[in-house]
């Protein structure tokens, strides 16, 4: 478990950087290291993983400021959530007055 969750980490991690265009996308790891990248619409992660004969696979996922990381491998499975700062905090000022008194 622990190199799946190192690699769900660094996925997560590497997701979470720069402003990239909302969307989502699959890795697929076989038993051997070799690493696919594909969309994977329309499929469970568990059925991609199977279907391809990968060891591990991870689905990440933005759209609005989101970023979520599904991951599996086997039996075992995570995620991975976070919402960038900016977004968090707009909510919160939605109310808040937009002028200055004087």
């Amino acid at each position: 478990m622990d190199g799946f969750w190192d690699q769900a980490q660094q996925i997560f991690s590497t997701a979470r950087q720069g402003n990239c265009e909302d969307g989502q996308f699959a890795i697929l790891v076989s038993a051997e290291g070799a690493i696919r990248m594909l969309t994977g619409e329309g499929w469970s992660l568990e059925s991609l993983r199977e279907h391809y004969g990968a060891r591990a696979a991870y689905r990440v996922t933005r759209f609005g400021g989101r970023v979520r990381l599904e991951a599996r491998c086997g039996s075992e499975s995570c995620l991975l959530e976070a919402v960038r700062p900016a977004k968090a905090v707009s909510p919160l000022l939605a109310d808040f007055p937009r002028y200055a008194q004087r």
